[in-house]
């Protein structure tokens, strides 16, 4: 599929994304007053729609904002606009903004209707094979405001962090607060320890990742010891095996952290467990099951 040829969805209607336009006096261009979502779809089935859903819900309510789609109408729209693209695997953006309004102000304003946007591209994950050559991250300060489980479309501390990471030859950073891991700068980190899968608890200085609950999810139903519970900066450095989880990446291992091997330096066999039944359950979903 040609750029031009792509269907988005704009305030109600599907149009060319040359044809898609906003207003410059939008408050999501204006001051980033807007939240977002990305949801992989594989073989036309959405993952984990709802929970997706109800974390739109939770950063609409964060930021203050009425949901402008009832939980049905959203569901009819995104497969709507998977239909309308192609692609085996898609995933799809959908974002709202507090809307258009006559002059620039901070202050929310009285009347306004939301800009509603969603788009669908390919989702191009990697082959397991691939996958297992990992990455190299780094750490850094978490720079972000305290309110990051918000999904909030003001994403300049996020982008500035990971152009940090690409500046240092690394895919990903690992963000440290307060002498503890808390996520990536676009995606969830995970830490072997003691043979046991551990994740930061949620919170504000963490976003809920859909992917990240469904990692936790698939280790317990299948006997691995998992946790959510605090990373100590010292015991992410000791740590066995590193991942890091986002609904694009899906699970990635972390090879090297700031230029020392993470365990073996290999994916680790717990990533190995791990990707094979998250693979098993992609097709399941594709197979409508």
């Amino acid at each position: 599929m040609n750029d031009s040829d792509q269907i988005v969805y704009l305030n109600g209607e599907f149009k060319a994304i040359a044809d898609a336009c906003v207003s410059v006096l939008d408050r999501g261009f204006l001051f980033g007053d807007g939240v977002y979502e990305v949801i992989p779809a594989y073989g036309g089935n959405l993952l984990r729609l709802q929970s997706h859903l109800q974390r739109l819900q939770n950063s609409l309510d964060g930021i203050r904002l009425k949901n402008p789609m009832s939980d049905q109408a959203w569901a009819q729209m995104l497969q709507q606009l998977l239909h309308k693209n192609t692609g085996t695997d898609q995933s799809l953006y959908l974002q709202v903004t507090r809307g258009v309004t006559g002059k620039r102000d901070h202050n929310f304003p009285d009347k306004v209707t939301p800009t509603v946007f969603a788009m669908s591209n390919r989702l191009l994950t990697l082959p397991p094979a691939v996958a297992e050559q990992g990455i190299e991250a780094v750490t850094l300060d978490d720079i972000r405001w305290r309110a990051c489980n918000i999904k909030t479309t003001a994403l300049l501390a996020n982008t500035l962090l990971q152009q940090q990471a690409t500046d240092k030859g690394a895919g990903e950073s690992i963000l440290i607060r307060d002498g503890k891991a808390t996520e990536g700068a676009s995606s969830n980190v995970f830490a072997v320890l003691n043979g046991t899968i551990v994740t930061p608890p949620e919170g504000p200085l963490l976003l809920p990742g859909i992917t990240r609950d469904l990692v936790l999810e698939l280790a317990r139903e299948h006997g691995m010891p998992a946790q959510e519970s605090e990373i100590t900066e010292s015991e992410l450095r000791s740590a066995s095996e590193i991942w890091m989880t986002s609904s694009t990446r899906e699970i990635v291992p972390v090879l090297k952290l700031d230029g020392r091997q993470v365990g073996e330096g290999k994916a680790g066999p717990l990533w190995h467990k791990m990707i094979k039944i998250y693979q098993q359950y992609k097709q399941q979903l594709r197979e409508g099951c």
